[in-house]
């Protein structure tokens, strides 16, 4: 258990990945894009609105209803990985204020998991871009039996830090995401760029993660308190 755990802030942070704090969904568009492309399909907005937040598995048996299965949705899904892997190398872009936020959190002794809804692989290839990960633990869907939108993946970021999860905060961006977060128990600090997601209940809603601070957070936990 714990001994520095915070009493007057979120006992622990957890960040998403994918649209939170990679700003990956351009890339996602443009590999999905290009992919359907090779069938003739041109991928749309509505495509990718449909597929935000995944799990990978139900993206890639979409493509393939649309492509009539003259490719199988798990074949889509390994090509989508394999792509989205050499694209995640080098000069990863991040979602503003994510990183100043995480390196705020970090000077104040908060601390930080990675949960995600991609494989292992992709989790792994966003890491690599930092020189010493400031996440604790990364969870992938690799470690989960049912990925988002399910709990299980932040129940067990809270489980492993043996933290309660009614006192952890969640950074989201996606239904799906928000949908899993809900649902464990946390609160959220929703951030949508392409779904609306409504504050509504444990749900806060944000346009940026940019001006984000520990102090700000510090008083946000001070109001959850009260609800």
């Amino acid at each position: 258990m714990p001994t520095n755990a915070p009493t007057n802030f979120y006992s622990a942070v957890f960040f998403d990945m994918d649209g939170l704090l990679v700003d990956s969904e351009p890339l996602w568009l443009e590999t999905e894009t290009e992919l359907m492309s090779e069938f003739g399909y041109q991928w749309s907005a509505l495509d990718q609105a449909s597929s935000l937040g995944g799990p990978l598995d139900r993206v890639g048996n979409y493509m393939s209803d649309l492509i009539g299965g003259k490719r199988d949705g798990h074949s889509l899904m390994l090509e989508m990985i394999d792509r989205m892997i050499e694209k995640f190398r080098g000069d990863l872009p991040f979602m503003p204020g994510a990183i100043d936020l995480i390196n705020d959190l970090k000077a104040n002794g908060i601390e930080l998991s990675l949960v995600s809804a991609s494989p292992r692989s992709l989790v792994d290839a966003v890491l690599a871009n930092f020189t010493e990960s400031p996440f604790v633990r990364s969870i992938s869907s690799n470690d989960v039996k049912i990925s988002k939108p399910d709990p299980e993946s932040y129940l067990l970021a809270a489980s492993s830090g043996w933290h309660e999860i009614s006192n952890c905060l969640v950074l989201e961006d996606s239904l799906t995401g928000v949908t899993a977060a809900t649902a464990s128990g946390a609160w959220v600090l929703a951030v949508p760029h392409i779904v609306p997601i409504e504050k509504i209940g444990r749900v806060d809603v944000t346009e940026s993660l940019t001006n984000w601070s520990y102090e700000k957070l510090a008083i946000k936990y001070a109001q959850d308190r009260l609800f």
